[in-house]
C-alpha cells in the first residue's frame, strides 16, 4: 500500500465521540424514524434474490450502519427502506436526499468527491472486459473495428476512449441502462466485448446458463476503489458511518462479510465467485481512509 504521508491521505479520526447535535441526515432519520438505502442490481454487492429479498455484500455493511444509527439515535423501531436506483440515478438519489446511503459498487474518486461523500473503500476492482470465447479477442488491441457495450454513467467509458484514441482502434460504443442489459448484449451477439470492473463481470458470468462460454480478460485499465456513498458536507452522519466501518474492520466482521460473499456459494443461484481478498483491500484495512489514490 502507498504510504499515507507521501500521498497526503487523511486517516479517519473516528474514535472521538459524536457531536451532541445531529447533522442533516441524522435529523432527517430521527424525524422520519427510517433510514433509506439505495441499491442497484450489481451482485454480489446488492441485488434481489430468488426470494425477492434485497441482499449483498454492500447491503450487509449498510445494515450494520443502520444498526449503529439506531443505537446512536435511540430509535429501537428504526425502519429500513430501500430505493432502487440505476447507474445514473444513484448519484441524484443521494444528492437530492431520496436515500441516505448508497449500497452498491460505486467508485470513489476525486471528481465524485466534489459532489458526494464516501466512507472507506470496501472493495478494489480492476477494469477488464467480458467476451464470448468464439470472438477471438485476447486483449484490447483485438477490439479494432469492433463493438463494445458500456453501462451508462460509469467511469469505464473514459478509460476505453483513451485506449481507443491511443491505439486508433475505431471502437463502436453502445450504451446499456444497467450491467444486466450489457451482459445480454454480449449473449445475443449485439456487442463483442463488455468492459467493466472485473468483479461484476465474474458475477454476471457465474449466472449464465453456460459460464464456460464467456471469459474475463484484458490487461487491467485501472484500479477502482468501491465505497458506500453518502451526502457531502454532513460531518455528523459521516463520522458515524466511518466509525462503524472501522469497527467492522477492527473486530473482524468486515473480513467475515467478504469471505461469505466472495469465497462461498452464496451468490445468485448459489454460485461461488472464488475470489480471495486482494492485496490492495487487505493492505488498506491496516490504515482505513476515505481518500483514495487517483
Amino acid at each position: 500500500m502507498r504510504g499515507v504521508t507521501k500521498h497526503g491521505l487523511t486517516l479517519l479520526c473516528i474514535l472521538a465521540p459524536l457531536a451532541a447535535t445531529a447533522g442533516d441526515t441524522l435529523g432527517k432519520i430521527r424525524d422520519s424514524q427510517s433510514i433509506t438505502l439505495a441499491y442497484r442490481q450489481t451482485a454480489p454487492f446488492s441485488y434481489t434474490n430468488e426470494n425477492k429479498q434485497i441482499v449483498g455484500y454492500s447491503i450487509d455493511m449498510c445494515l450494520k450502519i443502520a444498526e449503529a444509527v439506531k443505537r446512536e439515535l435511540k430509535l429501537p423501531n428504526l425502519k429500513v427502506a430501500y430505493l432502487p436506483v440505476d447507474s445514473a440515478t444513484r448519484f441524484s438519489s443521494i444528492i437530492e436526499g431520496k436515500a441516505d446511503l448508497e449500497c452498491g459498487s460505486t467508485t470513489n474518486n476525486a471528481d465524485r468527491r466534489t459532489r458526494v461523500g464516501f466512507t472507506v473503500p470496501h472493495f478494489f476492482s480492476s477494469v477488464r472486459m467480458l467476451v464470448k470465447n468464439n470472438k477471438g479477442i485476447k486483449n484490447w488491441s483485438d477490439l479494432k473495428d469492433k463493438t463494445i457495450v458500456i453501462t451508462k454513467s460509469t467511469t469505464t467509458i473514459d478509460l476505453v476512449n483513451d485506449r481507443s484514441n491511443v491505439r486508433a482502434l475505431n471502437i463502436k460504443v453502445l450504451e446499456s441502462q444497467d450491467d444486466g442489459e450489457a451482459f445480454a448484449f454480449i449473449e445475443q451477439g449485439k456487442a463483442d466485448a463488455f468492459p467493466m470492473d472485473d468483479v461484476l463481470l465474474y458475477s454476471l458470468r457465474s449466472t449464465a446458463k453456460n459460464p464456460a462460454t464467456f471469459t474475463v480478460l484484458g490487461d487491467p485499465l485501472s484500479v477502482e476503489p468501491y465505497s458506500l456513498m453518502l451526502r457531502k458536507d454532513d460531518p455528523a452522519f459521516k463520522k458515524l458511518v466511518d466509525r462503524e466501518m472501522v469497527r467492522l474492520i477492527n473486530e473482524g466482521e468486515f473480513q467475515k462479510m467478504y469471505s461469505y460473499w466472495f469465497t462461498q456459494p452464496t451468490g445468485p443461484k448459489g454460485t461461488n465467485m472464488s475470489m480471495p481478498m486482494g492485496y490492495l483491500l487487505r493492505d488498506s484495512l491496516r490504515y482505513p481512509s476515505d481518500k483514495t489514490g487517483e
